[in-house]
């Protein structure tokens, strides 16, 4: 199998796994369900992948990265404020782009084993990120707001109610609960 024709098949299978998944959760997608929506045989699935786990670690791999880019250009903010912006900013854009992996993320416990897998092994990731919403030193409420604010927004912005909602409105809506919910002043429209 060439190269490219090898990174076509494994970028299908993927979005073809993301879509089942979707559909009937990670634990109710089995590897020969993949195979056989893509059309091939599951040792066609094999040679990419040797188990479910390594795909659905796949699956949401790119928007793990995406967010650990966030996280860091976040922190390279001069000020608090600023850190905090970006970090909403680019947190809530993440979401809606990726509005039906989000939903997993947020109600699949297939899915959440595999996050769980990923920030763990990047262990400072997840204090890097609190630390950019919470800041030195936090209290039990910082802590809170900061845990509410991922996680409303992960799981309203993932959220059937609104998946009729086009991007902008959405992520209007869900930057404007967040900035309120951490008393951050309303943005200037240019």
């Amino acid at each position: 199998m060439d190269v490219v024709h090898a990174e076509d098949t494994r970028t299908r299978l993927l979005n073809t796994a993301l879509r089942l998944f979707t559909e009937h959760g990670v634990e109710g997608t089995s590897l020969q369900m993949i195979a056989d929506a893509l059309g091939v045989t599951k040792a066609a699935v094999y040679y990419h992948f040797k188990t479910k786990a390594e795909i659905t670690e796949s699956v949401a791999e790119p928007v793990l990265l995406e967010l650990e880019g966030i996280v860091d250009d976040a922190r390279a903010q001069r000020t608090r404020g600023a850190q905090i912006d970006h970090l909403l900013d680019g947190f809530v854009d993440l979401v809606v782009r990726h509005r039906s992996l989000v939903a997993l993320f947020s109600s699949d416990p297939g899915i959440a084993r595999a996050i769980e897998k990923s920030v763990h092994s990047s262990d400072s990731f997840k204090n890097r990120l609190l630390e950019i919403l919470v800041g030195p030193d936090p209290d039990l409420t910082a802590i809170v707001t900061a845990q509410v604010l991922l996680a409303g927004i992960a799981v309203a912005g993932g959220s059937i109610e609104v998946a009729s909602l086009d991007d902008e409105t959405l992520r209007e809506t869900l930057l404007a609960v967040g900035r309120k919910l951490y008393n951050r002043p309303r943005r200037r429209t240019t």
